[in-house]
């Protein structure tokens, strides 16, 4: 058994929520120069080396890529041979409370917005502290804990759906779908975009698919080469459709789509599409 201290998880979350706010992730600034040299049409080409030089800015300057510092989304992978020690006269304390703890810390030391309502339909008043995180927690294998923070802006959040198509439903079907999601998310998700998107499971599985796949490095394909051709076709279609950089026309409409899957019951086929903005701003740390 591994035994990690409470104060070393708070720590690290902390850290991440600052340098994911004030860094863009080396892939995703490759994917935008590389968006240049391809794009064709002038106006986007100035957008696009725009979105460059605000990345470039927010890391010298080590200020947030965008004032809206998103929804902690905090992915967990905790080794089976992990034991998280509580601080000291807290015994009740858990990897739960660590984590809300350094989302706390890293808001309040990046002057971070905060942007989490506390209950959704009647006061939604804001809490104060970006907290709490939405956590996903799975056990894993091995001594080693993993810790993924997203800040998931509420513009490009705001834009995804899901929907349950039939299982005789084919990738063409699928495709027409994804692109009728893109269009109709048009200026407001910020494009150039990318786009996570969840094949099978269930209704909540799917959802949380499209969502982990935007973790993934852009330049990673599915392994399997049906999927990984899925992807380059819904890359495609989507840059078909002239949106363009923030909405204003040109090729690049989403640097990439990744698409996760999982067996499903055998009279469904959902289909889950999560939006994520060219601010693409997650970090990962292994404990």
């Amino acid at each position: 058994m591994r035994y990690i201290e409470f104060g070393k998880i708070v720590d690290a979350v902390e850290s991440l929520c600052t340098s994911a706010a004030f860094v863009l992730p080396d892939d995703v600034r490759s994917a935008l120069e590389n968006a240049v040299k391809k794009e064709s049409d002038p106006r986007a080409v100035k957008i696009l080396n725009q979105l460059i030089e605000n990345a470039r800015i927010a890391k010298d300057e080590t200020i947030p890529l965008c004032q809206d510092t998103g929804l902690a989304v905090v992915f967990v992978e905790q080794g089976a041979k992990v034991h998280i020690n509580p601080p000291k006269n807290s015994p009740c304390f858990t990897i739960i409370d660590a984590i809300n703890a350094g989302v706390k810390a890293g808001y309040e030391k990046g002057y971070l917005r905060a942007s989490v309502a506390a209950e959704p339909l009647n006061k939604r008043q804001n809490t104060g502290t970006n907290t709490p995180a939405v956590i996903h927690y799975t056990i894993v294998p091995g001594d080693k804990l993993k810790i993924t923070l997203m800040a998931k802006g509420g513009g490009c959040e705001n834009k995804s759906q899901f929907k349950m198509f039939r299982p005789t439903a084919e990738a063409s079907e699928i495709i027409d779908w994804v692109v009728s999601v893109v269009k109709q998310a048009g200026a407001d998700a910020c494009p150039p975009l990318i786009i996570g998107i969840g094949i099978g499971g269930d209704f909540e599985l799917c959802c949380l698919l499209s969502k982990k796949a935007l973790l993934r490095n852009l330049n990673d394909k599915n392994q399997d080469p049906f999927y990984a051709k899925l992807e380059d076709d819904l890359l495609a279609a989507i840059n078909a459709t002239g949106l363009g950089p923030q909405g204003l026309g040109g090729d690049t409409t989403a640097l990439a789509c990744m698409v996760e899957t999982a067996p499903c019951h055998i009279a469904s086929l959902p289909v889950a599409v999560n939006i994520e903005c060219h601010s693409h701003r997650h970090k990962s740390v292994t404990i």
